[in-house]
């Protein structure tokens, strides 16, 4: 249950990130790099706060990453359909 909630609370964190991204459309690539850096420290934290497991957590911010981006990549592959 500890790797859910931290896997929907990880989601809901990249959500943020996508929502802060389009908010700074006009902003340099370096400022979305660093942007991104931060809200992946921050996923990591508070998967670390919830699983207390390094390797654990890595795992599934990795997954969490993966399956946000794909769905992300989907929604836009279907945007442009």
């Amino acid at each position: 249950m500890k790797i859910y909630t931290a896997l929907l609370l990880q989601l809901i964190i990249w959500s943020g990130y996508t929502f802060i991204e389009w908010l700074s459309k006009y902003d340099q690539l370096v400022y979305k790099v660093i942007m991104f850096f931060v809200f992946f420290y921050l996923a990591i934290n508070i998967g670390n706060w919830i699983i207390k497991s390094a390797k654990k957590t890595f795992m599934v911010t990795l997954m969490s990453l993966s399956l946000y981006g794909s769905f992300h990549l989907a929604m836009s592959y279907l945007s442009h359909w």
